[in-house]
């Protein structure tokens, strides 16, 4: 807002139109007042529409607008009221003729409309995020906080988190962690470009990988100067490779666990030949059927990097995971990612923190391990009432399921579904360029994805989708 206007009257450069001083003043012009005044109002409200009034700028008197335009004082009055009785101006006693505050209009965008339904995997079910857990453990982690945690943080993270991460996941998942260890990360994909460049630095030349992962690890690898070798069923990595990288707890996206005997070999291997496990324990919580299966970091800390998240249990916007290295790893990998924390909040890694230590973690996971069991129970129930063909595996844990398709239809599901407002993910997107693999047709159905209230119409657009095509 701005009281000056001194300069108006030469700055605006009003056009007043033909009717001018001599129609108002002389009387040679018939209606010579009306033109004027309409002219002053028609210049007064563009100055307005333009932007070049700003809303709250006090304009002049009507008598010092009039001596500057050379016209009648009532003129200029006129011309005022109208435009505050069309909501262009406001008038108020001791506060003068201000432009009034109107809305901006903007040309409409186009409206965007994503898909009706989703069943992507990767995603919790962001609204069971919570809330109000996480916003009292923010409060109580504020007012606690000392004055040195708002400053340029240790790479290694906050050590109140890292402290609370030992503990819980030596006793929820078995990992060996001294808080020295833990390095705090903005995620697994942040973690991994940090192992990447430690393992190129290293002279690592490739990394073992499943057949089926996703290409987004790949390519992070990739972008660190590093190969990925396709690692069949019962083979030990070649000559070359430095490193595997694993989901060993629930393999994404084939859902199964890799076997005791395959751990022992992989955690052998490494020993014998220096190499490295990288262990991504993505979503190790949420197991329904049978024993909880271990970390594999258990069995060789020395030789096995353990990364978690906070993005399946909590939520992915947190931007929160954690690496638990081998002694030998730990310096490196801090000074891969800086002199600084420049990834992670630090009042972020507070609130976790006092968010674990409370017993909320726990809790919350507990509860969403039950919802997305009766997920997974209806997912199965309904696929073996309504589309008999499909056969779903992988569901002893996780967030996703398998569902296996006859030979040759995975693409035509895929589009059915997407005809009917339904994103799906096939199999086939998984698969390494290099893997030497038969073909194999299947959904990776994300069933943790949709909230409570769109469960059930997208788990009934997934069957008619598959009645379409696979008819039983």
């Amino acid at each position: 807002m701005t009281d000056s206007w001194a300069t108006f009257g030469a700055d605006l450069h009003l056009e007043l139109g033909t009717g001018g001083q001599a129609g108002e003043r002389g009387g040679a012009a018939p209606h010579g007042v009306r033109g004027v005044r309409a002219g002053l109002v028609a210049a007064l409200r563009e100055a307005v529409r333009g932007g070049r009034l700003a809303a709250g700028t006090r304009l002049p008197s009507s008598r010092q607008l009039a001596a500057d335009l050379g016209i009648a004082r009532n003129t200029v009055a006129d011309a005022y009221a109208e435009l505050v009785a069309g909501g262009w101006l406001t008038a108020r006693q001791g506060s003068g003729t201000r432009v009034a505050a109107r809305p901006v209009t903007r040309p409409r965008a186009p409206e965007r409309r994503g898909p009706a339904y989703s069943l992507m995997p990767g995603s919790p079910d962001l609204a069971g995020f919570p809330r109000r857990a996480w916003l009292a453990a923010a409060r109580q982690a504020l007012a606690e906080a000392p004055h040195e945690a708002f400053g340029y943080g240790d790479p290694r993270g906050r050590p109140e988190l890292r402290t609370v991460l030992a503990e819980y996941l030596a006793r929820a998942r078995g990992v060996y962690a001294d808080p020295g260890r833990v390095v705090t990360c903005a995620g697994f994909a942040h973690g991994l470009m940090l192992l990447g460049r430690v393992l190129r630095e290293r002279g690592v030349r490739a990394v073992a990988v499943d057949p089926y992962g996703l290409d987004v690890h790949r390519d992070l690898l990739a972008d660190a100067g590093l190969e990925t070798v396709p690692l069949g069923a019962g083979e030990l990595p070649g000559p070359g490779v430095g490193a595997v990288l694993a989901t060993p707890a629930h393999r994404f996206p084939t859902g199964d666990a890799l076997p005791a005997r395959r751990r022992a070999e992989l955690v052998r291997w490494a020993g014998a030949t220096g190499g490295l496990l990288l262990e991504d324990d993505y979503d190790g919580e949420f197991r329904y059927d049978g024993q909880l299966v271990g970390a594999l970091q258990g069995l060789d800390p020395d030789r096995v990097v353990y990364c978690g998240t906070a993005s399946k249990s909590l939520a992915p916007g947190l931007r929160i995971g954690w690496l638990v290295l081998p002694p030998a790893l730990a310096d490196e990998v801090v000074a891969a990612k800086g002199g600084s924390d420049w990834t992670s909040s630090a009042l972020e890694q507070l609130t976790l923190a006092q968010f674990i230590a409370s017993g909320s973690y726990d809790r919350h996971v507990r509860g969403m391990r039950l919802r997305y069991r009766r997920r997974r129970d209806q997912l199965v129930a309904a696929l073996a009432e309504r589309a008999p063909r499909a056969r779903v595996s992988g569901v002893a844990a996780g967030l996703h399921a398998v569902l296996e398709l006859p030979a040759g239809t995975e693409p035509a599901v895929l589009r059915e579904a997407a005809d009917r407002g339904l994103v799906l993910e096939g199999l086939a997107r998984y698969r390494h360029p290099a893997a030497a693999l038969p073909p194999r047709d299947a959904l990776v159905i994300g069933y943790a994805t949709p909230p409570d209230s769109a469960w059930t119409p997208t788990l009934d657009v997934l069957c008619a989708a598959l009645r379409a095509v696979v008819a039983a």
